[in-house]
């Protein structure tokens, strides 16, 4: 008997989910998953900086002075309007700076970008420009080569920092001015952040430390220092003292004391108060003379050039450094007038090379003298280094590889300006000029009686503490010149003759900044932002093939895909049509 196999009953089958219910439901997901995040981001602030020399970061110093700014900040930048490509990048990278900078400010900082040349008449605009130049903005002429073609450009590249009712210029094109435009443009965008951040400091109200400027052995009157005591008084309080008068109390008051061409020699007692006060923490600076000359004397038929005894050789000598009896003559060097003819009754003077007038333009790239423009000397000897346990030693300048070095003594007659100089005399190479000294000093007076007393020193003082000092072996350094006509005081490091103002007050400025700056803002001057520049003459030989490839390849990209895309898709519902 045949049976008849029961007739199979599909199994039950769940119902689908809608379709739309559940793409709502992973719409609404993602839209929660977004609010989560953004929540997240808020109370956890933090930015990424992915370039390699780190050219949108902000320093630790630079951020602990936006954060704790106790009034608002206004930026006001006169780098808006239509500029060549190179100069827009320093408007860009202001820019740039100013958003990182406002990231961390808050709502305490703002920024506006101005046009000066934005006046729609000739007269408005010369109008603007005047007065932007009475409040000490000076216009630039900068040029650069766009295309092969040289690009000029009148340009106002400063920006006005303003806190409260205070306000300070602030120079945004600074760098070397013998380096090609572009290296100065780089060297410029370095320094942004160092620039606007020091005008910041600059006019909050913070207690001010107090710099000596040492009198009493025949260093130059205040007429001219005038512009050395002028900068120093915008950030401290700046004194002129007598060791001879001052108290210790007095001198542990003070931050920096600075020699400034001394010509006569310091005592004991006051090479005691000097000492004590570096090997207990004091910074100092030192701008000295080894050699005397007498210019007079060497106008009316020359002269010999000898050692000149300060009394500082043994001091400067225990904290590791020493001054030679020397002068170092430099192909690369200032001017003198001579007088070259009479023009009817009236001589006729001009300026000549004189090798004697070192212009420096090589420096190592510390903060003090990174990206810093050439500094003018005169009258300038070498520099040794001797053993000092515990001191870093750091040359901060060097004279060209074209210099002479003379031994004392050095006869020295303003008519060999009229000589050309012999390079065969010249290849002793670059000589330090410059040092920087840090560490814990050794005094001079260790395991020896107080001057004039019977109290014996231990040979470390219990207050002792590190110290930095900066030594330049060129008193007329910090000098200044005054104008014959209005008596009036020049600025520091301006040569009347060859209508050149050197970077002299910068590099003094940075260097007390470097010696007294506690919260290590000095040290933003060390960034670094490398330069990539692009092969011009393959950029001109290649031009229409790069400019096919920029504009063929997206659209090549885009019509691979939509193909892919298609193709794919075809293929998928294809697949679902013979199921």
């Amino acid at each position: 008997m045949e049976t008849t196999p029961a007739a199979t009953t599909p199994a039950p089958v769940a119902p689908a989910q809608p379709r739309k219910q559940r793409d709502l439901l992973r719409f609404g997901l993602i839209i929660l998953g977004l609010v989560v995040l953004n929540f997240v981001a808020q109370q956890f602030f933090f930015r990424l900086d992915l370039t390699e020399d780190k050219r949108y970061s902000m320093s630790a110093a630079t951020k602990q002075l936006l954060e704790t700014a106790p009034e608002p900040i206004t930026v006001t930048v006169y780098l808006a309007g239509d500029f060549p490509p190179a100069f827009r990048r320093l408007s860009q990278a202001t820019r740039e700076t100013l958003d990182e900078m406002q990231i961390h400010a808050g709502s305490k900082l703002r920024y506006v970008f101005v046009d000066p040349s934005a006046a729609s008449t000739e007269a408005d605009r010369n109008k603007e420009y005047g007065r932007l130049m009475q409040k000490g903005l000076r216009p630039t002429n900068l040029g650069a080569n766009e295309n092969g073609k040289r690009v000029e450009k009148i340009i106002f590249p400063w920006a006005t920092v303003t806190v409260g009712n205070r306000e300070e210029n602030v120079l945004l094109l600074r760098g070397n001015q013998a380096a090609p435009p572009d290296v100065r443009l780089n060297q410029s965008i370095e320094g942004l952040e160092y620039e606007l951040a020091s005008a910041v400091r600059r006019l909050e109200p913070t207690k001010r430390q107090l710099i000596g400027i040492v009198e009493g052995h025949g260093e130059p009157d205040n007429e001219h220092i005038a512009d050395l005591i002028g900068t120093l008084q915008r950030d401290y309080n700046v004194y002129r003292i007598d060791l001879n008068k001052v108290t210790e109390q007095n001198m542990k008051a003070l931050s920096a004391v600075i020699v400034a061409k001394p010509e006569r020699p310091y005592t004991d007692p006051e090479k005691y108060q000097l000492d004590k006060f570096i090997t207990e923490g004091g910074r100092a600076l030192f701008f000295v003379d080894a050699m005397r000359v007498n210019l007079d004397s060497a106008n009316r038929g020359g002269m010999l050039s000898f050692p000149q005894e300060l009394g500082l050789t043994d001091l400067l000598f225990t904290y590791g450094v020493r001054v030679n009896g020397d002068l170092i003559l430099d192909v690369n060097s200032g001017v003198i007038p001579m007088v070259t003819g009479m023009n009817g009754d009236k001589p006729q003077v001009e300026p000549m090379p004189w090798p004697f007038y070192p212009v420096v333009n090589n420096f190592s790239p510390h903060p003090i003298t990174r990206n810093l423009d050439a500094v003018y000397l005169k009258f300038v000897s070498s520099i040794d280094t001797v053993k000092a346990r515990g001191i870093r030693k750091t040359p901060l300048m060097f004279t060209s590889r074209y210099t002479r070095v003379l031994p004392a003594p050095v006869p020295i007659n303003l008519n060999d300006a009229r000589l050309p100089p012999d390079p065969k005399l010249y290849k002793s190479g670059p000589k330090p000029v410059g040092y920087l000294l840090e560490g814990q000093f050794r005094s001079l007076f260790a395991n020896r009686a107080k001057p004039g007393t019977t109290q014996f020193q231990p040979a470390q003082s219990p207050q002792a503490k590190p110290s930095k000092i900066v030594l330049i072996s060129d008193g007329d350094f910090v000098r200044n010149d005054v104008d014959p006509k209005s008596k009036r005081p020049l600025r520091l490091g301006f040569d009347r003759l060859a209508t050149t103002e050197f970077a002299n007050r910068e590099l003094t400025q940075n260097a007390v900044d470097y010696l007294l700056d506690e919260s290590g803002l000095i040290g933003v001057r060390g960034k670094q932002i490398t330069l990539r520049p692009l092969d011009k003459v393959k950029i001109n030989a290649e031009r229409r093939q790069w400019q096919l490839l920029n504009l063929g390849a997206p659209l090549a990209l885009l019509a691979v895909f939509g193909l892919v895309r298609a193709w794919l898709r075809k293929r998928k519902y294809a697949s679902f049509a013979t199921e």
